[in-house]
């Protein structure tokens, strides 16, 4: 990977994290994934006593199905109870296989149990934060949400099985996404400086385009 490639990429991973102060709240809510460091997140947050319940979110979506023998929220439960966090404290919906359905699945589990929650930590990916954020304040408009990640640099979050060809190729595409669900009504709006959005396009001539819901010309 080129400096270039790299500097951009940082901008680009810069860009998806809110950098919140995390504060206690009512709820840790682990957005399912196909990294389970997001469960370490969650699991760390409950130690700190951030809050008195975990949700666990995710069935099996684009990066999962196939590869996860189970749906994601279970094997995240499985991760924090093997970290120590009490089961009596762990809620698991395994149904959703999108991030909005993350979100009302979530809210559906919650009514079932009548448990009522005013504020929540949203753990994902680090450069899942943002992506996260907006769909929850647009489709849970009164919860207060806060975003939180493994917390992790660029060239340490990489890994064998998590290249950064392929976290480029999901920025890319997250960022994408940021910038159109709004006009669908998934997400918030998000300004994107005019810096992020000149390193994504040449991140994107530079070949970048595997995760894009369409070619998007520079």
């Amino acid at each position: 990977m080129s400096f270039n490639v790299f500097a951009d990429a940082q901008t680009i991973w810069d860009y998806h994290q809110m950098h919140h102060d995390i504060q206690p709240a009512d709820m840790i809510w682990a957005l399912g994934s196909h990294d389970l460091r997001v469960a370490d997140r969650a699991a760390e947050l409950w130690h700190q006593g951030m809050a008195p319940i975990v949700v666990m979110s995710g069935g099996l979506g684009n990066f999962t199905r196939g590869h996860f023998k189970k749906p994601e929220a279970e094997l995240f439960a499985e991760r924090a109870l093997d970290l120590g966090v009490p089961w009596d404290s762990i809620l698991i919906e395994n149904q959703s296989t999108n991030s909005g359905e993350n979100v009302s699945l979530s809210r559906q589990l919650l009514d079932s149990k009548m448990i009522s929650v005013k504020s929540a930590i949203a753990v994902h990916k680090p450069y899942m934060e943002r992506r996260a954020y907006a769909t929850i304040r647009a489709q849970w408009p009164e919860l207060e949400v806060q975003a939180s990640s493994p917390q992790l640099n660029l060239f340490e979050y990489c890994t064998e099985d998590i290249c950064a060809d392929t976290v480029i190729n999901i920025m890319i595409g997250d960022l994408q996404r940021i910038m159109e669900y709004p006009k669908q009504g998934f997400m918030i709006q998000q300004p994107v400086p005019d810096h992020v959005q000149q390193a994504m396009d040449r991140l994107i001539e530079a070949g970048y385009t595997n995760h894009l819901l369409h070619t998007k010309s520079p």
